[in-house]
């Protein structure tokens, strides 16, 4: 197989490029809305203080002597990227390296009043009891009346579309799908995922965001569970809190209470996930890998067997992407089965485009897409994908 050889990985150092305004913007905006979420001490204002000045002006540091994951990181390569500027080290690790120093600033590992709170759970906590979270599960009492082939189709596309999941919902609506998600979709290889789902075997699915985007993740699992379509699903979430909004275990649990506390199907939904944690039909798994700053073509032989042997591992969010195809600014019509063949079993990314990384566009979707909106298409959250590799 022809194979297009690799483009470097993404760094931060090219003012204006959209990974140097995450390195000089949002990391620091992030650092001020954690600071206001909690009524932390003066040490920890302090701690946020010096990540702010090391991220705008500094290198990135090493972890305490005495950090529990310390040897971990080296053997994730921190050796290479230690005391060197965050604008100048692959932009995977700079981003990665900085939601460890954030967890290290607000005492979330260390023994003290902060242990194991997580920064961003106001945040996560307020999408999820947001009005409308309560709207889009109030339209699965429509989606329940509908056969099961559009219901399997709703529930993929608000997986897909996550926070804006109430445009999978609308397909219960005839004309639903010319006004809303399809026309976003710049490649949707859906026909081909669907056939590979046959009622056998387990499917991965490695999580992205919490509340409103893991509520549809867990609405589409229990609906293949309950048609037979995979026999066990495996949920991977993050060991710890992640990139603001990523889903943790406590994230699951959080939303497993929202669905069953809701009125109508929702309850429904909630209940049958529940029981199929219980008794073990849906797992869930929280591996250190996934909160890494390394692609996954470095996936670790536990997780790499876990993969092979799965019928399908579905791979949600803008990140998760990011890691599948490697983090470099790939020509957009580069196969993605090309940059996806190490992964060692058949692979479906969904994804909303939120960041450069791109693959598998056939040119003439790419060229309109610039016509229309310059290079803008890639990161502003209003197309996504659908790909499959078999």
């Amino acid at each position: 197989m022809h194979r297009t050889p690799a483009p470097p990985v993404l760094l931060g150092d090219e003012p204006g490029s959209f990974p140097h305004g995450v390195l000089a913007e949002r990391h620091p905006a992030i650092i001020e809305q954690v600071r206001g979420a909690f009524p932390y001490g003066p040490e920890v204002h302090h701690a946020l203080d010096a990540l702010r000045e090391s991220c705008l002006h500094g290198v990135l540091e090493p972890l305490p002597d005495d950090a529990h994951d310390q040897r971990r990181w080296r053997e994730w390569g921190a050796d290479a990227v230690l005391g060197r500027s965050w604008f100048d080290v692959p932009w995977l690790w700079s981003e990665s390296w900085f939601y460890r120093r954030l967890l290290h600033a607000v005492g979330y590992f260390a023994p003290g009043p902060w242990q194991g709170i997580d920064p961003f759970r106001p945040f996560k906590l307020a999408e999820l009891d947001s009005p409308e979270t309560r709207e889009e599960l109030a339209a699965l009492d429509a989606l329940a009346r509908r056969p099961a082939a559009d219901r399997a189709e709703a529930l993929l596309h608000g997986s897909l579309w996550g926070n804006r999941a109430d445009l999978g919902f609308r397909l219960s609506d005839a004309a639903a799908e010319g006004r809303a998600a399809v026309p976003g979709l710049v490649a949707d290889d859906s026909a081909r995922l669907w056939p590979l789902l046959t009622g056998r075997g387990t499917l991965c699915l490695v999580a992205d965001n919490a509340g409103r985007e893991l509520i549809p993740d867990l609405l589409l699992v229990a609906h293949l569970l309950a048609e037979g379509r995979v026999e066990r699903v495996v949920l991977h979430v993050k060991p710890y809190p992640y990139y603001v909004s990523d889903a943790t275990t406590a994230d699951l649990v959080d939303a497993l209470r929202a669905l069953t506390a809701a009125p109508g199907e929702a309850a429904v939904y909630g209940r049958a996930l529940w029981s199929a944690m219980t008794d073990g039909t849906l797992a869930v798994r929280a591996h250190p890998f996934w909160a890494s700053p390394l692609p996954f073509e470095d996936l670790p032989a536990d997780l790499r067997a876990q993969c092979a042997t799965a019928t399908l591992t579905v791979v949600k969010g803008d990140l998760n992407y990011r890691r599948l195809v490697g983090d470099r600014r790939w020509p957009p019509t580069t196969p993605f089965a090309d940059v996806t063949a190490h992964f060692p079993g058949p692979v479906a990314a969904l994804r909303t485009l939120k960041s450069d990384v791109i693959t598998g566009l056939d040119p003439d979707t790419e060229r309109d897409l610039v016509a229309a909106e310059g290079q803008r298409w890639r990161t502003g959250g209003t197309h996504a994908l659908i790909q499959v590799r078999d």
